[in-house]
């Protein structure tokens, strides 16, 4: 058999192969065999139907086509093992010349893997510095905040809003969400909306109902958006809009007072003073995985930065795909709002972001190659035991009917990279330690 190789752009590689004659003879004979074994006429046993009326019976055609086959898979398959090539999805294959006594010739185009030759990638890894970390005395102060409304007694009462009490109201204008009834729930006085929005509905009871004219200030993107404006279709920008709303119920809140009593009925802690001190290690903790998050994420993109390669163009689509999947995913699940009409509200359509991922799925599918190469210089290895550890781990986080759902191998494979990915981090921490003490 020969061969011969044309290198592509995008890491792609087009191969020629040319059986000869005798060579393809011998797939036919095997295609005639398994055609054979599978072969039925009357007066004969299956898999006992004489050579020529079985040649006869499936045509000169499909024989050929099924030789052909089981040539390009065999071929195929040897050429990758013997030069070590790391194929991305399916080969695209073209027949060329097939016919029975003939040489066969056929060519494969595939995306591989690209070659990443690496940098001192150790030298990279020891200029990066992580930030240290402290906890003030106003984080715990927050924290604790945050602890004790989340424990806050709600009563309904019947009188009029006040600030600092919880409300739900109901609320309608034509410049926002095309004029649809919108609910929210939120403490007044706290800015969840503009003041003379909050001024307004002080004093409403619950059923009380009553229309207002709000002049909209200017207010930035990030403020529009916490009032729950930014995505409407026609954004109200700098002007007066009616308004009608309805309070749906007025509740007063009561908050548990900071103490030693307040740490025990959290259940484990005796004092005030060890609930702070917890507090205290769980937000350095937080912090502690935020910077080693960011350090990571310096460390790769500063050695990626050294390295050129083409990236297989059929892996950054497949990454394009995954984004965008998830995107829908986000949009139904947590949003409970339609894949279409997310498309209508955002002026967009599923092609045009798609392709707005395309440098996000570079720079991943980038890392990704800069990782996995290190991990082999460092023969990082990853073993079915710790892979079945942390998918257990995983999947305890969800209930039965959930678990099913979830695919097994992508699930293995997202695990894996994930355990290599660490590993390597790890190493490169280790190493840019060293290379420091040198």
């Amino acid at each position: 058999m020969k061969t011969a190789k044309k290198d592509l752009s995008k890491s792609q590689l087009e191969i020629e192969f040319e059986l000869t004659a005798e060579e393809f003879n011998e797939y036919v004979d095997r295609a005639l065999d398994h055609l054979k074994s599978h072969t039925k006429i009357d007066g004969f046993r299956q898999g006992q139907v004489p050579r020529d009326l079985v040649e006869k019976k499936v045509g000169q055609e499909n024989l050929l086509m099924e030789a052909g086959d089981l040539a390009v898979k065999k071929s195929y398959a040897g050429y990758i093992n013997e030069n070590a090539l790391e194929p991305i999805g399916r080969p695209e294959v073209q027949i060329k010349k097939i016919a029975k006594g003939n040489p066969f010739l056929f060519t494969v185009k595939i995306s591989i893997l690209p070659e990443v030759i690496l940098p001192n990638y150790k030298e990279i890894a020891s200029q990066v510095k992580a930030e240290s970390i402290s906890v003030d005395e106003k984080e715990i102060e927050d924290a604790l905040s945050y602890l004790q409304k989340s424990r806050a007694k709600f009563s309904q009462i019947d009188r009029g809003a006040e600030v600092k009490d919880f409300v739900e109201i109901e609320y309608s204008s034509k410049d926002i969400s095309d004029g649809k009834k919108i609910k929210d729930r939120f403490i007044l006085g706290q800015s969840r909306f503009m003041r003379d929005f909050e001024d307004n509905i002080l004093g409403m009871k619950a059923e009380d109902q009553k229309e207002f004219k709000v002049k909209f200030p200017p207010a930035s993107n990030a403020e529009r958006s916490s009032a729950g404006w930014d995505n409407a279709p026609n954004n109200p920008g700098e002007k007066e809009s009616t308004f009608k709303v309805k309070m749906v119920s007025v509740q007063k809140i009561e908050l548990p007072e900071i103490n030693d009593e307040f740490a025990k009925s959290l259940g484990v802690f005796d004092s005030l003073v060890a609930l702070k001190s917890n507090l205290k290690e769980g937000i350095t903790m937080e912090k502690q995985e935020t910077e080693k998050q960011k350090k990571q994420g310096e460390v790769l993109s500063n050695i990626a930065e050294k390295i050129k390669f083409d990236l297989p163009e059929k892996m950054v689509e497949l990454e394009k795909d995954r984004l965008l999947h998830d995107l829908k995913h986000q949009v139904t699940e947590q949003f409970k709002m339609p894949f279409g009409e997310y498309l209508k509200s955002v002026k967009k359509t599923e092609e045009e972001i798609k392709n707005n991922y395309k440098l996000d799925a570079e720079k991943r599918i980038k890392n990704y190659l800069v990782l996995r190469q290190i991990g082999k210089a460092e023969n990082v290895e990853v073993s079915k035991e710790e892979i079945e550890e942390e998918m257990n781990k995983f999947i305890k986080n969800y209930t039965k009917e959930e678990a099913d759902k979830i695919d097994i191998d992508q699930l293995k494979e997202y695990t894996k990279d994930a355990i290599m990915n660490e590993k390597v981090f790890q190493i490169l921490e280790t190493l840019s330690q060293n290379f420091l003490s040198r």
